[in-house]
């Protein structure tokens, strides 16, 4: 297969992923009604704790539970849980639009904190972008007007950890395989969670298998095909179809919510995505 045959490929597992975490969003959104954000967590990483396995025997890494930092793993694996966990209580309380909107100034967020955590050296006119960007979100949650609320805070926290989650990532490949990474993230998350949904526990019947499994399951298929999409194609050439998932959110909310996102949020999208996407490919070409 050639370079750009596998870049194709690469593109289309992209599209697969994001599609996937979309229909894992809208299940969460009712699920988290019903059941805690930790149950809802331990599901996940459950299904993530399979797929490191599965993943390490198709690679043939039978150490696929030794680290070599330890320490770093640890840490990327407890910003996954607070990522993971904030963005399904935006589900709660936002739309799936307005939670996407504001949650897709991730990528951009992730640049900003290069440049602090990492030292990367960043033009004048990614900076204007990252402004604009942030300008895109003061837009949908239009803060000191009648709609704000401050639960809009809470993608935006949640688009925070997510920026240092894969700060973390990116540094851990370093050290680490995928397997080892996803053997540690569902290790850590599984011990976490458990702990924290016997404080929260909400009862759980026979019923529940139409939210646990298909949350599992979506979400074990998203960060698969994203695994594959990054082994076929550069990260550049995958992060702005990270931005699919507002049109899904737009899609599904109406589809099963009947929600219908306002003019100031489909603008705020578009500006926070159209921002994204040149700060992706102005660093990209560094």
């Amino acid at each position: 297969m050639n370079y750009k045959s596998k870049e194709t490929l690469g593109i289309i597992f992209a599209i697969i992923a994001y599609f996937s975490f979309s229909i894992l969003d809208a299940i969460q959104k009712s699920a988290v009604l019903y059941y805690s954000i930790f149950q809802l967590l331990f599901i996940k990483y459950i299904f993530v704790l399979l797929l490191s396995i599965l993943e390490a025997r198709r690679s043939k890494n039978i150490s696929f539970y030794r680290s070599n930092n330890l320490k770093l793993q640890i840490i990327r694996s407890l910003l996954s849980i607070l990522e993971s966990g904030f963005f399904v209580l935006s589900f709660k309380y936002l739309s799936l639009a307005n939670a996407h909107s504001i949650g897709a100034l991730a990528p951009i967020i992730i640049v900003v904190l290069s440049v602090f955590i990492l030292n990367e050296k960043v033009s004048i006119k990614t900076w204007v972008a990252i402004f604009i960007g942030f300008i895109g979100v003061l837009i949908v949650i239009r803060p000191g007007s009648d709609v704000f609320s401050i639960k809009s805070l809470i993608p935006l926290i949640a688009a925070f950890f997510l920026g240092l989650y894969q700060i973390a990532t990116k540094k851990m490949t370093e050290y680490d395989s995928p397997e080892v990474s996803l053997f540690y993230s569902s290790l850590v998350g599984i011990f976490i969670t458990s702990i924290m949904t016997f404080f929260f526990w909400q009862p759980v019947n026979l019923k529940s298998l139409w939210f646990f499994l298909p949350i599992g399951i979506f979400f074990s298929l998203g960060i698969y095909f994203q695994i594959l999409a990054l082994k076929n194609a550069r990260a550049s050439i995958i992060q702005p179809f990270h931005y699919t998932l507002i049109f899904w959110a737009i899609i599904f909310g109406f589809f099963f919510y009947e929600d219908i996102p306002d003019l100031f949020t489909i603008l705020g999208a578009i500006i926070i995505t159209t921002s994204g996407i040149f700060v992706i490919n102005q660093t990209s070409k560094r």
